[in-house]
């Protein structure tokens, strides 16, 4: 496979808010001569300027770029073009929140499928209290000098509580919830055509919990009198809220703005970057490093998208006028974590208590890596890697 099959778009912008810089890489053939190439920037816009015609970047208020640019320098990978840009930025964009954050106590929520959008709950929470950290039980090992207090101890909610988990909610079962909820101990929902599905059962003491519309998958049964509900998995709004307005992502976006709005939350206030993504039975699916949360990235198809197009293709101006919008990104090392590769580092992350561990479903676990493998195809050839990591672009 060629540069030009593995780079689908000629122009790729990575800008850092808070460094207060960035990079434009230009395919070879997009870039024409380097002497050529020009960036000017207004007040909410980029133009870059190339043999090819101009593209235009629309940025976040508050953002910047400094025109004159550092003069073009070839990248090592397949003839691509480096040019390095400088950033004013008066206002940092701020991530969107995940649902987790938005839970209030004393506030009307409704809990819907996430596949198929049918309402599941409508609660009013008294408390929302946060779970304690996802390694608290080794953190209890190594600060106790007697046998762990907790152990095979739930913490479970009460009628009117919500408690919350890095990557799930914790309710309770009521007599509605017989209605949209549908609890089994089979495994049939989690088998999974990868490398991993030898592992057949995400729990072997807890019933699965499935929407009764679509079945799939929701969470876990705790007990008689509590569920747990995954944020990848249920969508929660404000019931003043309209519903069309909360349903108009596809799946692959929910999920990714789900995930970089967690990544983004749990290493601000516990100030980790090193997670592990993994199953309910606990075994490690995806290791992730959190690199920086700050990033605005836009890129260019090799078809033209704008509407302004001045010259016909024959005139060798197709691209003259492509407009696009720098988005907000989570720039992720990862690592999928499939027997016999990179063994050495596995055992590492596994040892270190400083990894902080984020349970998904088998079947999400691969829609993760599945995304995180896509942004990197997308990418151009010289960011894609980074010593033993692959590198991703999630969206914020």
């Amino acid at each position: 496979m060629d540069l030009k099959d593995n780079l689908q778009h000629g122009m790729f912008i990575e800008l850092r808010q808070r460094l207060q810089s960035g990079v434009l890489i230009l395919r070879g053939d997009v870039a024409g001569c380097s002497a050529g190439i020009k960036v000017s920037s207004g007040t909410s816009s980029l133009q870059v300027h190339t043999a090819r015609g101009v593209r235009r970047v629309e940025l976040p208020p508050g953002v910047s770029v400094v025109e004159e640019p550092h003069r073009p320098a070839p990248a090592a990978a397949g003839g691509e073009l480096h040019v390095r840009l400088r950033l004013k930025v008066d206002r940092h964009t701020e991530t969107r929140r995940s649902g987790i954050q938005r839970l209030q106590a004393h506030k009307s929520y409704i809990f819907h499928c996430q596949a198929c959008g049918v309402e599941l709950l409508q609660r009013v929470f008294q408390r929302v209290l946060p779970l304690p950290n996802g390694n608290w039980n080794a953190l209890v090992d190594d600060w106790c000098c007697h046998p762990d207090p907790f152990a095979n101890r739930k913490l479970l909610p009460r009628p009117e509580d919500c408690l919350t988990g890095d990557t799930y909610m914790l309710v309770a079962w009521d007599k509605d919830s017989d209605q949209t909820l549908t609890r089994e101990t089979n495994s049939s929902h989690t088998a999974v055509g990868n490398s991993h599905d030898s592992e057949k059962k995400p729990s072997h003491r807890n019933q699965l919990v499935s929407c009764k519309k679509c079945n799939s998958l929701l969470g876990e049964a705790l007990s008689e009198d509590a569920v747990k509900l995954y944020i990848t998995e249920v969508l929660v709004r404000m019931s003043y809220e309209d519903k069309v307005t909360a349903f108009v992502l596809p799946r692959s976006q929910f999920l990714e703005r789900t995930l970089a709005a967690r990544l983004v939350e749990l290493s601000s206030v516990q100030s980790t970057f090193r997670f592990s993504v993994q199953t309910p039975s606990g075994k490690a699916f995806i290791l992730l490093w959190l690199l920086n949360t700050d990033t605005l990235v836009a890129s260019f198809p090799e078809e033209p998208v704008g509407s302004n197009i001045s010259a016909s293709p024959s005139a060798g101006h197709d691209d003259e006028h492509q407009s696009c919008r720098a988005v907000g990104a989570v720039k992720v090392l990862y690592l999928p974590c499939a027997p016999s590769t990179h063994q050495e580092i596995l055992e590492s992350w596994e040892r270190d208590i400083g990894v902080h561990p984020l349970t998904l479903p088998l079947a999400t676990c691969q829609e993760v890596l599945d995304l995180l493998r896509s942004s990197t195809s997308r990418l151009p050839a010289s960011l894609r890697s980074m010593n033993s990591y692959q590198v991703a672009l999630i969206r914020a």
